[in-house]
């Protein structure tokens, strides 16, 4: 008896620590986002940043948030770790998101996407990529993305250079997962 508790409670165990439902962040105003509270949605995960070359992305990933509403959460992690881009404070990369691209889309507090001190939820994202044979394997620049299903699932990986609008972006959220 004690033992087929046991062994369901290290399987349900092992099942949810497969998903991105067991984190919680800080949020760039400084409350927090509970991933647990967007079960049931796809959620598309980017870092970002505020003096890249591809830092007018915001706009289109505004743009799929509006189209998606309902059924996508994107959420924004601000990152420094690419040249510097990111040197704002969380008060500051706030400021210019939503004055210059009016962002309404959940954005975290300012973490570090890779290196020592890569946040608990990166080092996860990397490790289910590397699983699943996911490209790129690692964070290789700003605006990297990672589509998670309406089960807390890794199911796609997109570079930085590829547009949140493009087709490919596009026919992924419109996937039915299993």
């Amino acid at each position: 008896m004690i033992k087929t508790l046991l062994t369901t409670i290290f399987f349900a165990f092992m099942t949810a620590a497969g998903t991105v439902y067991n984190f919680k962040v800080e949020s760039i105003d400084g409350g927090k986002i509970n991933f647990a509270d967007y079960k049931g949605k796809k959620i598309l995960i980017v870092n970002t940043a505020s003096q890249c070359g591809n830092t007018p992305q915001y706009a289109d990933l505004e743009n799929l948030y509006k189209k998606y509403e309902g059924k996508l959460v994107i959420i924004g992690f601000p990152a420094n770790n690419f040249h510097a881009q990111e040197p704002g404070s969380n008060k500051e990369i706030q400021e210019f998101c939503t004055k210059k691209y009016a962002v309404t889309f959940p954005m975290a507090a300012k973490i570090s996407v890779k290196g020592d001190d890569i946040h608990p939820l990166y080092k996860w994202l990397l490790a289910e990529s590397k699983a699943k044979h996911f490209q790129p394997e690692e964070v290789t620049w700003n605006f990297q993305k990672y589509l998670l299903d309406e089960k807390g699932k890794l199911v796609a990986v997109f570079a930085p250079k590829t547009q949140p609008m493009s087709a490919e972006v596009i026919a992924a959220i419109e996937k039915h997962y299993n």
